[in-house]
């Protein structure tokens, strides 16, 4: 079995780094042309994009900002035409205990749910309807394991954040099937990342390996091989599901 993206356009937010990055390069091995996102980190975009080749452009935009989502979404469209493959990855884990003052907790719960779901759902509002013009279209959303059996009391946003990126990826997969839209989700654990770092500084490596079923961290390559399956297209009646990539952590 052969994964072949050639000719396809795939958006991979959140790409400068970890899950993303190696969501991208992949994708660029397999011939695919990647429009890679990034924030703050545009430098590290453009030179992946260079290094994989194949039409790839990096693109920057602040998910966090509702305006810049939709900038981002038609820079895409005017510099390919199309998006094949949404693949909404980009995610901020921001530690916000209950012990802040009330006007820095809600701040950090409008950051999460802005960046890592709303930002997801206007991404879908806008693909959709050019993926029904032209028949076909696959959405992948990053969720996580905390989406299936939530976090800790300093991370409840970004627990709430991906359970809604769950719920989404099923509603779209349901509502658009007939339109031969396929929507999936990919649920990581622990993945030895930028953003997961700053949970392991402060429960440590150790706390999260013991609660696995295997011996070692998750890798950003081993998510993004699942990914990769997913948007070639191959794994089309599993829609609506979400893969656990999680080293058997949490088994449902």
């Amino acid at each position: 079995m052969k994964i072949d993206l050639n000719n396809k356009v795939l958006l991979v937010t959140g790409a400068s780094r970890g899950i993303g990055a190696a969501v991208a390069k992949m994708a660029g091995q397999s011939g695919g042309s990647v429009a890679v996102h990034a924030n703050s980190n545009l430098a590290s975009a453009k030179q992946l994009a260079k290094d994989i080749g194949n039409g790839s452009e990096a693109f920057e935009a602040d998910l966090g900002n509702t305006h810049a989502v939709i900038r981002l979404y038609h820079g895409i469209i005017d510099t390919y035409g199309r998006i094949d493959v949404l693949i909404n990855n980009a995610g901020i884990a921001i530690h916000s205990p209950l012990s802040q003052s009330e006007d820095e907790w809600i701040n950090d719960w409008h950051q999460t749910l802005n960046v890592n779901l709303l930002a997801a759902g206007i991404l879908c509002k806008l693909t959709i309807p050019n993926f029904k013009e032209r028949g076909s279209g696959i959405i992948i959303n990053i969720s996580s394991r905390a989406a299936h059996r939530g976090d800790t009391p300093d991370y409840l946003a970004y627990a709430a954040s991906k359970g809604g990126m769950e719920s989404l990826t099923k509603s779209i997969a349901r509502a658009y099937g007939k339109d031969n839209i396929t929507a999936f989700g990919v649920a990581p654990g622990f993945t030895r990342t930028a953003m997961a770092k700053d949970f392991i500084d402060t429960y440590g490596e150790d706390y999260a390996v013991q609660d696995l079923a295997l011996s070692e961290l998750t890798e950003p390559q081993d998510v993004a091989q699942i990914v990769l399956f997913l948007a070639s297209g191959l794994g089309k009646h599993a829609t609506g599901t979400t893969i656990d990539v999680n080293a058997g952590s949490y088994v449902r």
